[in-house]
């Protein structure tokens, strides 16, 4: 019999009945956190992702383009861009453009080694039918092929682009309705990259930053982390692991940048508003709190939800549960008073 962990004694929120139920099991064997498993995890996402993605390019309501555009000191990055269908995407294209559109620019999630521009788009789609937005996410390259700053280098890259060449190609409001969104690692990358702005003289001027269960402390040992180290769909074991292919044996150090973990950051001042929420039952909780809370002591405009029982991405697993209705439903008003209020 395998010995009984002292984490797993710890006493942790239930799990609500209705996600719980709708989970998808996940293997949690050593082989999984081994390099060579990078590329089985990748194949794994992309398989359980084809039915969406087909879905999203069969949608009516929606135009997805790609097309790279130049990168920052590592080259030309892949974009995908998602935006009404009566609207004309790209310059050159067939059509009359109309008014500059609000732009959603958003790191798509999978634990810093995995994941494409689809991940998660499901959701972001949503925005485009409901506000006529445009969103962009960044093919960025990731790790552990790739470890900081490259993931987060190529993702700021991209939202400059957007503010700058690319709003003029896109048609889209990029001096007062820029938005960065991400969920899980992209939720930590959004909201590096949002520093990263910040700190740039030049930088682009979000009116936003939406934080969806967002990855942001590599030090990966608060109660939360230590409540669910084991099992679930994204765990302290899995946690660590894409923490030490992103920042290798710095994962957990001194000298982590805040660039790569948000959480590292000591002044959010200047920061837009935000939005962050998570569930209960999953190891961001306590860091999430904690970055909301910081930028409260900040200064800034900022919105959190916990939701009870909620797992990691509860809503992505299980979207007809009554809390990952409620939760989409708050994200989105959140949305709308922004924009209604940069109007």
């Amino acid at each position: 019999m395998a010995a009984i962990s002292p984490e797993n004694l710890l006493p942790r929120p239930p799990y609500d009945p209705e996600i719980y139920a709708g989970l998808p099991r996940f293997p949690d064997t050593p082989d999984l956190y081994l390099p060579d498993a990078v590329q089985e995890h990748r194949a794994e996402i992309a398989a359980a992702m084809a039915p969406i993605k087909e879905a999203i390019l069969a949608d009516p309501f929606i135009v997805h383009t790609s097309r790279t555009v130049p990168g920052g000191p590592r080259g030309p990055i892949e974009i995908s861009v998602f935006a009404p269908a009566a609207v004309e995407v790209m310059a050159g294209a067939a059509g009359a453009g109309g008014a500059p559109r609000p732009c959603i620019v958003n790191m798509h999630g999978g634990g810093m080694t995995s994941g494409d521009p689809f991940l998660g788009m499901a959701t972001m789609v949503e925005y485009v039918k409901e506000f006529g937005a445009v969103v962009v996410s960044p093919a960025y390259r990731r790790a552990p092929e790739h470890p900081h700053p490259a993931p987060v280098e190529d993702c700021y890259a991209v939202l400059k682009w957007v503010a700058g060449d690319g709003a003029r190609e896109l048609r889209v409001d990029a001096k007062r309705r820029l938005i960065v969104a991400g969920e899980s690692a992209g939720g930590g990358l959004a909201a590096a990259v949002a520093l990263m702005a910040r700190d740039d003289e030049e930088g682009p001027k979000l009116c936003a930053q939406l934080l969806v269960c967002p990855m942001l402390d590599d030090r990966n040992d608060s109660v939360s982390c230590r409540q669910y180290a084991q099992g679930d769909i994204w765990n302290r074991k899995r946690n660590g692991f894409g923490w030490k292919c992103l920042l290798g044996d710095e994962a957990g150090g001194e000298r982590v940048s805040c660039y790569a973990a948000p959480a590292r950051a000591t002044d959010l001042s200047g920061l837009p508003p935000t939005f962050i929420d998570v569930g209960s039952a999953e190891p961001f909780r306590d860091e999430d709190v904690a970055y909301a809370s910081k930028l409260w002591e900040c200064g800034v405009d900022a919105e959190l939800h916990v939701w009870p029982g909620g797992t990691h991405a509860f809503h992505a697993f299980v979207p007809s549960a009554t809390i990952s209705i409620m939760a989409d439903r708050t994200r989105m008003e959140w949305v709308r008073r922004v924009l209604e209020r940069v109007n």
